[in-house]
C-alpha cells in the first residue's frame, strides 16, 4: 500500500475525536510557522491571529462573528494544546462508547460557544475585570470540558485506571478539573478558567437533559447537517420503472435479514455496555473493544 493510500485510509477510519485533534494540531503548526516567518522578516506576527481569537468586547465580536468557533482551534503554546488534546482523546474514547460521533460534535462546539459567551459576559459584568484593556480568548478547553463532563455525568461511577494513581471513579476526575479551574480564577487567566467552567456546565446540562429525553443540541446537529448538505453533489433522479405488484405485500428477505442483524448487533452492544458498567472498560477483550468501536462509528 502506498503512503498516500495509507494516509487516505487513516483519515477515512479515524474517529471524530482523532479528526478534531488532527485539525487542532494542524492549525497550531501553521500559525507557529507563520509566526516564525514573521519573526525572520520582521513583520507583525499577531495581526492574523487577532482575526480568529474571541474578543471580550461585543462590538468587536460583531465584526468577526466567526471567532466564536475559530478561537477554539488556536493555542498559545505546546503545553496548552498538549493538555487539551490528551483530555479530549481520553474522554472521547469513553464518549463514543455511549454516544454517536455527531453528538460528540454537539457537545464540543456547544461547549466552545457557551464558554466564549461566559467569558464575554464575565469580562463585561464583574468589577474584577474593569480596566483590563483588550483581552482575547483562545483554546479548545471549553469544548474539551463539555465532552469530559458530559460523559462523566453519564457514567459517574465507572472506574478508570490512571498511571501512578490507580483505579478511580470517572466523576472524581471531572470534579478535580472543575475545582482546579475555580481555584485558579484569581491566580491568572481568569477568562480562560471561566470559559472552561462554561463548557463544563454545558456538558453537565446536556447529559442531564438527555437522561430526561431532551436533546438540547439537536438544533445544532440539524444546522450542521444542513450546511454539510450544501456541499454534497446532487444525486441524479433514477428513471421511473413500472413494476407489477401482487396483492400480498411481504418484506424482502434482504430487508428481514438486515433488521435481524441490527437487532442482534444491538443486543451485543447492550451486553458489552452492561459488562462495562459492572467491571469497567478495561475488563473488555480486544474483540469486544473493536466491536464497540465499530458500532459507535456506524451510529
Amino acid at each position: 500500500m502506498r503512503s498516500s493510500d495509507k494516509i487516505r485510509y487513516k483519515i477515512q477510519t479515524a474517529t471524530v475525536t482523532e479528526k478534531l485533534i488532527a485539525i487542532n494540531v494542524l492549525v497550531f503548526i501553521l500559525f507557529f510557522l507563520f509566526r516564525t516567518l514573521a519573526y525572520l522578516f520582521q513583520l507583525p506576527s499577531d495581526f492574523l491571529l487577532e482575526w480568529f481569537v474571541f474578543p471580550k468586547d461585543p462590538a468587536e465580536f460583531i465584526l468577526k462573528p466567526w471567532s466564536i468557533i475559530t478561537y477554539s482551534f488556536l493555542h498559545s503554546g505546546i503545553w496548552h494544546i498538549l493538555s487539551n488534546m490528551l483530555i479530549l482523546y481520553f474522554s472521547g474514547i469513553y464518549f463514543l462508547n455511549y454516544f454517536s460521533p455527531k453528538r460528540l460534535l454537539n457537545y464540543y462546539f456547544l461547549g466552545v460557544i457557551i464558554g466564549a459567551l461566559v467569558y464575554m459576559l464575565s469580562y463585561n459584568l464583574f468589577p474584577a475585570f474593569q480596566g483590563t484593556g483588550r483581552s482575547y480568548l483562545m483554546g479548545a478547553s471549553a469544548g474539551v470540558m463539555a465532552v469530559l463532563i458530559g460523559i462523566a455525568s453519564h457514567i459517574p461511577n465507572m472506574r478508570v485506571r490512571l498511571m501512578l494513581i490507580g483505579s478511580i471513579k470517572f466523576w472524581w476526575i471531572a470534579a478535580f478539573l472543575v475545582v482546579i479551574d475555580i481555584i485558579q480564577i484569581p491566580m491568572g487567566n481568569a477568562g480562560g478558567h471561566l470559559a472552561h467552567l462554561g463548557g463544563a456546565a454545558l456538558g453537565y446540562l446536556y447529559t442531564n437533559q438527555l437522561q430526561k429525553g431532551n436533546d438540547i443540541g439537536k438544533w445544532f446537529e440539524n444546522l450542521m447537517d444542513g450546511i454539510a448538505s450544501l456541499f454534497k453533489p446532487r444525486e441524479k433522479k433514477a428513471k421511473m420503472k413500472t413494476v407489477h405488484r401482487s396483492g400480498k405485500t411481504t418484506k424482502s428477505p434482504s430487508r428481514q435479514s438486515k433488521t435481524m442483524d441490527k437487532d442482534d448487533k444491538q443486543k451485543k452492544v447492550d451486553a458489552i455496555l452492561d459488562k462495562i458498567s459492572k467491571s469497567g472498560y478495561d475488563s473488555l477483550s480486544k474483540a469486544e473493544k473493536d466491536f464497540l468501536f465499530q458500532a459507535g462509528k456506524e451510529d
